[in-house]
């Protein structure tokens, strides 16, 4: 028999928010309480559980991994469009990439992130903007790395493929250069820009497995979901994947506080350069 109101208490709620902080720094406020009720129920009866205890004792036993990861990404929000805030792409073309693409040509390395990459809007994007400046980046030491904590995203970011609809931020003639029709009313990137990024699956309040380090970094409308020891935390861990000179762009409602603490100086709003 199909489960369609499994029982929820506030000690449900409660848990729900612990697996949250402790798993992913989600920090769910108690005016989130019915929105967590209506995403993790879907999970509760997917699952074909009674109650959210029920589901919750299975997500934390030996067997819930990959099902623990499923709750997480009911949790996020995927909220992204292609050149959203424009302005951090207008200045990585302009501020930033001249002199990386000289050192690429040069024999040097350049990498960098998009910390939290969703559906792959963003690190496109970011593969458009580099190759509008730096054309034949592709056959260089260039590239991006893209990761969320969401595996279902990522597949999707690295698949390429999206709507036609929702590449209206795309220029035209950027549209015909980088992609090509997929069937069925989308569009695939195509070409040499596919060489550009790297998609992984990367939990940002984990270990990060990365050695090297960053020209920039693009980690945008991700803090507003953790509390603030968490938020400073990510802005120190990122800061040091900084090279010096390099760049930080955080999300139009985000700002580093901790500005010597990371190392950082304010260039412009929401635009941060590592020191040194």
């Amino acid at each position: 028999m199909a489960i369609t109101d499994p029982e929820y208490t506030d000690a449900d709620f409660q848990r729900v928010r612990g697996i949250a902080k402790d798993v992913a720094g989600i920090f769910l406020p108690e005016s989130k309480r019915t929105l967590v009720y209506s995403r993790v129920a879907r999970r509760v009866r997917e699952n074909a559980k009674a109650s959210f205890r029920d589901y919750l004792d299975f997500v934390q036993g030996p067997a819930g991994q990959v099902e623990l990861e499923k709750l997480i990404c009911a949790l996020t929000t995927n909220v992204t469009s292609f050149f959203r805030e424009k302005n951090h792409f207008t200045h990585l073309e302009e501020e930033v990439m001249p002199a990386l693409s000289s050192r690429a040509r040069a024999g040097g390395r350049v990498r960098l992130w998009s910390a939290a990459c969703s559906t792959g809007p963003e690190p496109w994007s970011m593969a458009m903007s580099i190759m509008s400046v730096f054309p034949e980046a592709p056959t260089y030491d260039v590239r991006i790395l893209a990761t969320d904590i969401n595996s279902n995203v990522v597949a999707q970011a690295a698949s390429g493929l999206y709507p036609e609809a929702e590449t209206e931020g795309i220029s035209l003639d950027m549209r015909n250069r980088f992609m090509e029709p997929a069937g069925q009313g989308q569009l695939r990137f195509a070409g040499p820009i596919c060489g550009l990024p790297a998609f992984r699956v990367l939990n940002l309040n984990a270990e990060w497995p990365m050695k090297g380090l960053f020209s920039a970094i693009l980690c945008r409308n991700v803090v507003i979901y953790f509390d603030e020891v968490t938020r400073e935390r990510l802005w120190r861990r990122l800061a040091d994947k900084l090279e010096p000179g390099g760049f930080l762009y955080v999300g139009h409602s985000e700002r580093v506080v901790s500005l010597r603490e990371c190392g950082l100086e304010q260039v412009a709003p929401t635009i941060y350069r590592k020191g040194g």
